[in-house]
């Protein structure tokens, strides 16, 4: 089985983005929880994306572009989407 790829919507000059992609690594590590992958997008490199989420940025996005959360890492949240996986 692939590892599930979640997909962060992010941008070069923002703290929380930082924040949530530094979150996200230390759920990696995480002992017993599935191992996933972190596909970082630049929100503003697509204006789609800018008028969909520009004020919620960062954004976490599930297998299907479904968000999971945003502005802060909700890792309940994630390991519970992760968790559906097994």
């Amino acid at each position: 089985m692939n590892s599930p790829t979640l997909r962060l919507l992010s941008r070069s000059y923002c703290h929380l983005c930082d924040d949530m992609l530094a979150a996200l690594n230390e759920l990696r590590g995480e002992p017993g929880l599935i191992r996933f992958d972190v596909d970082v997008i630049d929100v503003d490199a697509d204006p789609a994306l800018v008028a969909e989420y520009d004020e919620l940025v960062p954004v976490l996005l599930d297998t299907e572009g479904q968000p999971l959360c945003h502005y802060f890492l909700d890792s309940a949240k994630v390991r519970e989407y992760l968790n559906a996986f097994r």
